[in-house]
């Protein structure tokens, strides 16, 4: 499967700017559109197309529709963590790139110049070019690794995936997210 080229990403930070970026572009804003919009708006992550679907009372097949639109326009970016669906997340505020658990689904969004020195490092070692943002770094987050990885002190991130759909809610201290 070839992936879409890139198209320049879209600046907004609310739905009002979304809209206004996309008429830009000579889009109108349908009602399916917009609910699409609002579902990703609300989400505060990465979600699949269900999930769009049944939060926001649209048939599937027509989120499917308008998300393909969205990202060939600069809207959404599609990211895959781990074996789950592809997932779709805003891309108005700029670029994000994630790590991604194996052990308990959590997920840590990072702004692409801090993996810079890892694409640096490939680039240096193999003439390659990396790029993480449609596939996610998967491994074992500290919590996970009982510490080794670093200090072992650091919060367990407070984002997680349930497989469809990235969020956060508070998880009590030593507790790691279920990915359900």
């Amino acid at each position: 499967m070839t992936e879409a080229p890139r198209v320049d990403s879209l600046a907004f930070t609310d739905i009002e700017g979304a809209t206004a970026a996309l008429r830009g572009r000579g889009l109108r804003l349908s009602t399916p559109r917009r609910l699409v919009l609002e579902a990703l708006f609300a989400a505060g992550g990465p979600v699949s197309a269900e999930h769009i679907a049944r939060t926001a009372g649209v048939d599937v097949a027509s989120v499917y529709r308008n998300l393909e639109t969205l990202e060939a326009n600069g809207v959404v970016r599609h990211v895959h963590l781990g074996h789950g669906p592809g997932l779709h997340t805003l891309v108005g505020a700029g670029e994000h790139e994630y790590l991604y658990c194996e052990g308990c689904g959590s997920v840590r969004a990072l702004l692409p110049e801090e993996l810079e020195p890892v694409r640096r490092e490939i680039r240096a070692r193999f003439g390659f070019e990396a790029r993480f943002a449609h596939f996610a770094i998967g491994g074992l987050c500290e919590r996970c690794t009982g510490g080794a990885v670093g200090g072992g002190d650091a919060p367990h991130d407070l984002l997680h995936s349930h497989g469809d759909h990235v969020h956060a809610h508070p998880h009590p201290h030593g507790a790691a997210p279920a990915s359900a």
